[in-house]
């Protein structure tokens, strides 16, 4: 690790994605030294966005705290924080505990790691199902996992909601906080105001007016101003509370904005629709620019029928949004890109923590630490954007995994994908 990140306090990223934690937390002050997905089509997209990070392609289940310091070069450095997104599928029967259940060994695996690493703070973040009805016996078995190893929990645990701050979407989120014995306890950030779609969208340019995103997902434009909101995203706003390391881009280009193909009849209906309301054989919402976006939605792998998510309505014009408005209702900054796929792209968002939630959780930890954290004056280069248009043989081979540990898609033509769009992956409390 160079001399700059160890001035800063490291952060490993389990369960990464795409990277929405990683860029929160690095935007609140923190290294990103690892991160571990099991992915590695999201793997190609965090090792081009975060190419000075451990990327770790392996199974949590894989991994000990002594393998991923090995891998991250950490040496005995004392780590600042493990967070991360285990997924949660089985929930306990009645006499079982719900930790104990096969579906649920990632979340073991967490606190386990984390038992490991030893790591001065952890956040764990999940669906707010997590705090319903019978649901909130596993959580609080999880919380007795992260206190056996010694960390004691904020008590009580929230559900954030990324609108409150400053992400132009619904979507609230479990977050548990936890604290190592020798350190004193976070708090949970407060509010700090809200954005509207407009504010994150309108000032980007209709897909459909260029050709070359039939085929691409990337275009040369001029771009226009728009709120601070979209400054800020686009880097032409100062945002004095961002301190990640600033990336060498090319601020001509729009990215991740393949256009998505409707038939004649249903740009009629889009265009029918007013704003904040649901289409009526879609199902899809259309946009308020005066309001917030949905909850956006990762949808199913091919396990589950490889289903896309309803994808919202743009507020003006008669299409569903494209990756670049949905990062943009996320948060992402527009230096960061997606999988080159509408597929894979939108999975990557739905399936993230919007960076602003995480960096204002990531915050309040930098507080804690007694850390004031200062703008990073080296500009980091991105990864080579081969990254971002691996298949899943080639991913599976730029990262020396054996096989596949995840499903192939299986792909349809544009009238089922659409069809497919209809179908939603209704997980408790998502």
């Amino acid at each position: 690790m160079t001399a700059t990140a160890v001035q800063r306090p490291i952060a490993i990223d389990l369960f990464a994605g795409a990277g929405g934690l990683s860029l929160g937390m690095e935007q609140a002050g923190f290294d990103i030294a690892a991160a571990v997905e099991i992915d590695p089509i999201h793997c190609g997209v965090h090792h081009y966005n975060f190419p000075h990070a451990a990327t770790i392609c392996q199974s949590v289940v894989e991994l000990t705290g002594e393998s991923i310091r090995a891998l991250a070069q950490l040496g005995e450095r004392d780590i600042d924080l493990v967070c991360g997104g285990a997924p949660c599928q089985g929930f306990s029967t009645i006499g079982k505990r719900a930790l104990d259940d096969e579906r649920n060994k990632l979340v073991y695996h967490y606190c386990r790691i984390v038992g490991e690493l030893r790591p001065k703070y952890a956040v764990f973040e999940n669906v707010r199902g997590l705090t319903f009805g019978a649901h909130k016996k596993f959580l609080s078995e999880i919380i007795e996992a992260l206190e056996s190893h010694g960390y004691r929990v904020i008590q009580p645990y929230r559900v954030l909601n990324a609108a409150d701050y400053g992400t132009p979407q619904d979507r609230k989120r479990l977050f548990l906080v936890a604290a190592r014995a020798d350190q004193a306890l976070p708090e949970y950030p407060e509010p700090s105001g809200r954005t509207t779609v407009g504010e994150a969208i309108l000032d980007l340019p209709n897909a459909d007016d260029f050709a070359e995103l039939s085929y691409r997902d990337w275009v040369k434009i001029k771009k226009k101003s728009g709120s601070t909101y979209a400054g800020k995203l686009q880097g032409t706003e100062t945002d004095d509370s961002d301190f990640s390391y600033p990336r060498q881009w090319d601020r001509t280009l729009l990215t991740s904005s393949m256009r998505t193909e409707h038939t004649e009849l249903s740009r009629q209906r889009f265009s029918a629709t007013q704003p904040g309301k649901v289409e009526a054989i879609s199902r899809f919402l259309k946009l308020d620019p005066n309001g917030l976006c949905n909850t956006l939605r990762a949808g199913t792998d091919s396990a589950r029928g490889a289903f896309t998510s309803p994808r919202p309505i743009h507020p003006i014009y008669d299409r569903v949004i494209t990756v670049r408005e949905a990062a943009r209702l996320h948060s992402y900054p527009d230096w960061f890109r997606f999988h080159s796929t509408k597929w894979h792209g939108f999975r990557q968002i739905g399936n993230s923590v919007p960076p602003l939630l995480a960096r204002a959780v990531g915050r309040e930890v930098m507080k804690t630490l007694g850390i004031v954290p200062i703008k990073p004056e080296r500009m980091l280069p991105l990864g080579e954007e081969t990254l971002l248009n691996l298949s899943m043989v080639e991913a599976v081979a730029k990262f020396g995994l054996e096989k596949s540990p995840i499903a192939n898609r299986i792909r349809r033509d544009a009238v089922q994908d659409e069809r497919n769009s209809t179908q939603i992956s209704m997980d408790y409390g998502y």
